[in-house]
Formats: C-alpha cells, structure tokens, sequence
C-alpha cells in the first residue's frame, strides 16, 4: 500500500498529467449505466445535501457556498534546494586534487514544488498547509483566487502532525469559517479545494468514507478523516469543506498506486489543526505535554477478563514513577474511557488527544477502574 504526501513537483509534466486521464470503454459499467438512463429510465429523485440549494436547470447546486469559501484557498509556491546524493570521498581534497576535480562542490539545482494553503485568519494573514509542503523552503509565495502573489512568512511548522502556519500581508483577505471535525459522521457530503497538478484552484465533491483513520505511518499523530472526493498531487495544504461551508480538515495525503487519486485521501481533522495552530503562533513550534503512562488498546479478550462492556477505551498498562499520571492518582489497569468528557476510542485515539495539549495543560480523565467510573485530574508536563 503506497500512501502518498500530495504536494506537486514542478517536474511533473503532461506525461504525467495525460498518464492520470480515465477513459471508461463503451462496455463499462460506466457506459452501460449512461446508456440505461438514455433508454428511458427514471432514475428516482433524491432529496439535496443540506447546504446545496436547486439550481437553474432544476439540479442541486453549491455554487453559492463556494463562492463565499473559495477565495480563502489559496496556491503555494516552494523554492528549496534538491537534496543531492553525496559521496563522502568527494569531501577529501586529496581525493579531488587527485582525479582532478574542482575544489568548489557543485551546488544542488533549486526545485519549485506546489501545494495548497487556506486562510484561516483574515486579519493577521495565517495561512494553515502541511508541513510536507514547505519543509526546506527558500521562498514561499501565495497565490489568491484574485490572482494576487504574496511573499510568505513561515511561522513555524510541525512534523508530527503534518502541519505548518504561514503568513501573508495583503488587504481584503477571506478566511474560512473553522468547522467541528468532531462532528462529522461517515455518508456526510464534503468538497475538496486545492491546486491539483498545479491547474490552478479546483474543486471536487465526494462524501466522508471513514473517521479515525490511523496506522498509515505518514505522521507521528494520526486521526485522519478518509474522503472519496479527488485529491491529487498539489492538493496538499488544500480544504476539507462540509456543505456549510466550513473548513473540516488539511488535505494531507491519498492512496494512490500510479500516483493520482483512486477514491481514497485522507485529510488532518480540523480538531488538531487548530490545537497546532495556536501553538505555532504563539511559540512558533508545538511544546507537547506528558503524563508518563504506557497504554495499550482494549481488546475484546482483555474488556471480557476485567468484566468490561464494549472495548472502546486505552488500558494504563504501565506508570512511570513520579510522573503526572503518578501524581494524579492513576493506577496501572485503569481503563481510559474519555479526555475532558469526550470519548476515547482506542490508545492511538488517546495519545493523540495527550498529545497535542500544551505543556501544563490540567486534563480530566474518566477511567473504570473495579467495575466503576472514577474522574482523575492530571496536569502536563513536559
């Protein structure tokens, strides 16, 4: 399985770009539905996605909520230095006055990449886009959907989560709305706004396939919401927008095995964009905190021996010594049911909510713990 970072090589060429077109033969599902419905088939009415509205020709439309969305959306240009493979010989003088080489190294060629970005601050200029993008930047431009280029300021970035904040300067800045990822449920209809292959802004629709989606190794934190709308190359750092308009997620990432989307993206929930955010802005990196536990996913064999229902949850399968969590009053065996009352799935769901609080932070715990609940205070630290 090849999961990939969606940022665009300006190496890319048509090759590539023609290489990603689908054409559907006659025979093909694809050609058969089209042809049944040309044959007089009534295909039944279904009723419009909440935020579209009917359109001239009597369909539904969401060309008035994007109208308002898709000036905060914007194109990144990354000039960096291409890594170049090294010889460790070719640092020796000798070496070199030996063969006759020059003494001066040849310096790497720059390469321009695309991406995405989204304006999320209006009146301070904060642009969110993922850190794959602008990782080992030069320079960073932006381009808005009224054509203007900014040079942009980047104000910190965070590998762990695939995250990084920039900043432009310019007036009459649209920012988009922040939604609650938390709040989205799988079959929610959702549009996807980036710059694929470098075209330029696009939009694509599809609805949320999965939440939570981890395990893919692409980033330390991982909670990602799984999308069939089309990301491509150069959508990274683009919107996740539900039907109102609201950012959901980061576009981070796709399975793609020839390199072009097949239904399946994968974006950063918005409930840890902002977290990141703030921090960069306030400290220009993420300062983690730590209770000093070593958890363990639920399973239904352990739920069933410790007389527990269900086997959502993260075990405490081990506390460190004079730690927070030691401090706090958690004991080794408690089951970590909810973070400030919202529930927690799995331990993967329960180090990332630690995670990405800061330093200090007081968190409240629920745990089951010989067959009740018990609520357990613990505060951060680094």
């Amino acid at each position: 399985m090849a999961v990939r970072p969606v940022v665009l090589a300006a190496a890319v060429g048509m090759a590539a770009l023609t290489g990603g077109v689908l054409v559907a033969p006659a025979d093909s599902a694809l050609g058969r539905f089209g042809s049944a419905v040309g044959l007089g088939a009534s295909p039944a009415e279904a009723a419009l996605p909440l935020g579209a509205v009917a359109g001239s020709a009597g369909g539904g439309t969401i060309a008035p909520m994007l109208e308002q969305v898709t000036p905060a959306v914007v194109n990144i240009s990354v000039l960096s230095q291409a890594p170049q493979a090294e010889n460790p010989l070719l640092r020796d003088p000798f070496f070199r006055r030996f063969f006759n080489l020059p003494d001066q190294m040849p310096q790497s060629k720059p390469q321009v990449s695309a991406g995405s970005g989204v304006i999320v601050d209006a009146r301070n200029g904060y642009v969110v886009t993922n850190n794959h993008v602008v990782e080992n930047a030069q320079e960073i431009a932006v381009t808005l959907k009224d054509r203007r280029r900014l040079r942009a300021k980047l104000i910190g970035r965070d590998a762990a989560t695939d995250i990084a904040l920039l900043q432009i300067k310019a007036e009459g800045l649209t920012a988009l709305p922040i939604g609650d990822s938390d709040r989205a449920k799988v079959g929610d209809f959702v549009v996807a706004i980036g710059n694929p292959f470098g075209l330029g802004q696009t939009v694509t629709s599809g609805i949320v396939s999965a939440l939570g989606r981890s395990g893919l190794k692409i980033e330390g934190y991982e909670d990602f919401i799984q999308t069939d709308a089309s990301i491509n190359p150069g959508n990274s750092g683009g919107a996740l927008v539900n039907f109102q308009g609201e950012l959901i997620g980061i576009n981070t990432a796709i399975i793609g095995p020839a390199g072009g989307s097949v239904g399946i993206g994968f974006a950063v929930p918005v409930s840890i964009v902002r977290s990141v955010m703030e921090q960069l802005r306030e400290y220009g990196e993420v300062r983690r905190g730590r209770l000093g536990v070593a958890i363990q996913d639920l399973t239904p064999d352990l739920a069933e021996s410790m007389s527990l229902k269900g086997d959502e949850g993260a075990l405490i399968a081990k506390i460190e010594r004079g730690s927070p969590a030691d401090s706090g009053g958690l004991r080794s065996g408690d089951v970590v049911i909810a973070v400030d009352g919202r529930p927690i799935r799995s331990a993967t769901d329960f180090r990332n909510r630690i995670g990405l609080l800061r330093v200090g932070t007081p968190v409240q715990l629920t745990v089951m713990r010989e067959g009740g609940q018990k609520s357990v205070t613990v505060r951060t630290q680094r």
